[in-house]
């Protein structure tokens, strides 16, 4: 007998009949079915099957409870009609959570540790949220099983599918040669191992050994704990374990690497390289932008102070101070105040030196004539005799 004896199931297919399944392909569909079944160890007490219909509705062909022998199952499959329009993926695998593994249409009860297995055939991309769902549906402990065909999306294949991927996303590349999956799925339902079987107690990943033995191990991003078979999330942003140049972020048992403010990730995702901030479009300064590495800061022109809200500027208003006061200026000479600030000057005879500040003699580029000089000795005597008269009144 090829039929599977080894591991019971309630076990749904969900079929898509929308318009993009030509008739003829979809009778190349229920052939699979028919095939899958006679494979399968069907009864009350051993593998129960149901049969689901999906366009943009939703058809319960006939639920878990209604057929125990092959025959029939493939009698009601034979009678099966496309629903056309549509490809709400996302509806049918709610429906079956909610209308068909239930204990009144079949589903056995928990306390069985019979294992509820969604099988969903599709050609095309849902047409509603199905990551959700398919969510749900796996928490509620539902393995699904996803078999794309021809257009199938690929991506929404391995969002609905049961971990680990590799072993529950399928693709045919035409559903003419659909039927060469029925061997594959009957050597994951028959499997004689124990981890096939469901048998182990292993919380997340099961690896069969010689001998009919089995190891616990778990997914990336867990660490299998003391008692061999349980697994806890590991921090995959402790130190030395991630390769994030700047920041690491946890994630599903993984993590991503970001940027500090002012970086942008390089195209390896773990490094990061300095933006120039101060680019047109980048800052939101009135004036002048100011940046080294990473974060920015605005300034202002001189003559211009910067508002408390550190981005717009507004004009200084003159100093009440006189900056030509001793002590406030660094001139040699001659301190001149300007509006904001000062300058230097010398007295005449002088020249301001290139430093803004000092002064030198200027040298004369001739001698004086004699007349000049005798005109200098008279105003001379004169100052002298003016000065001793204002001294002699002063005295008295």
């Amino acid at each position: 007998d090829s039929a599977c004896k080894n591991r019971p199931l309630d076990l749904v297919f969900i079929i898509d009949s929308s318009r993009s399944v030509r008739p003829e392909e979809f009778e190349k569909v229920k052939i699979f079915l028919a095939e899958m079944i006679d494979t399968l160890d069907v009864g009350e007490r051993t593998t129960r099957v149901a049969v689901m219909n999906y366009a943009s509705t939703v058809k319960v062909e006939f639920p878990l409870r209604t057929y125990f022998d092959r025959a029939s199952m493939k009698q009601a499959i034979s009678h099966i009609q496309p629903l056309s329009a549509g490809t709400m993926t996302g509806l049918a695998i709610q429906t079956a959570m909610d209308e068909v593994f239930t204990e009144e249409m079949g589903t056995r009860p928990a306390t069985f540790n019979i294992p509820k297995v969604v099988i969903v055939v599709t050609d095309g991309r849902p047409q509603d949220q199905v990551q959700d769902v398919a969510a749900s549906a796996r928490t509620a402990g539902i393995e699904i099983y996803a078999v794309g065909v021809d257009r199938a999306d690929m991506q929404s294949l391995r969002i609905m599918a049961s971990e680990p991927l590799d072993e529950h996303v399928f693709y045919v590349e035409t559903y003419g040669v659909i039927e060469k999956l029925t061997s594959k799925f009957r050597e994951t339902f028959c499997a004689v191992n124990v981890c096939a079987l469901g048998t182990h107690d292993c919380e997340q990943v099961c690896v069969s050994e010689n001998g009919g033995s089995y190891l616990c191990d778990c997914y990336e991003g867990y660490t299998l704990n003391p008692d061999k078979r349980t697994c806890s999330a590991v921090d995959a942003c402790a130190p030395g374990r991630h390769e994030c140049d700047q920041i690491c972020i946890t994630r599903n048992g993984s993590y991503v690497c970001d940027c500090y403010e002012g970086y942008s990730l390089n195209p390896d995702k773990k490094t990061c390289s300095a933006v120039d901030m101060c680019a047109p479009g980048r800052h939101d300064c009135a004036q002048v932008c100011l940046s080294k590495e990473g974060p920015y800061s605005s300034d202002c022109y001189e003559g211009y102070t910067l508002n408390p809200d550190r981005k717009t500027c507004s004009i200084k208003e003159i100093p009440s101070v006189d900056m030509c006061a001793p002590g406030r200026h660094d001139c040699e000479q001659v301190c001149m105040r300007d509006d904001l600030s000062y300058t230097c000057d010398c007295y005449q005879g002088y020249t301001l030196n290139p430093d803004k500040k000092t002064c030198s003699r200027v040298i004369m580029s001739s001698l004086l004539t004699t007349e000049e000089s005798c005109k200098c000795e008279a105003i001379a005597a004169l100052q002298d005799s003016v000065t001793s008269r204002l001294e002699a009144l002063s005295t008295k």
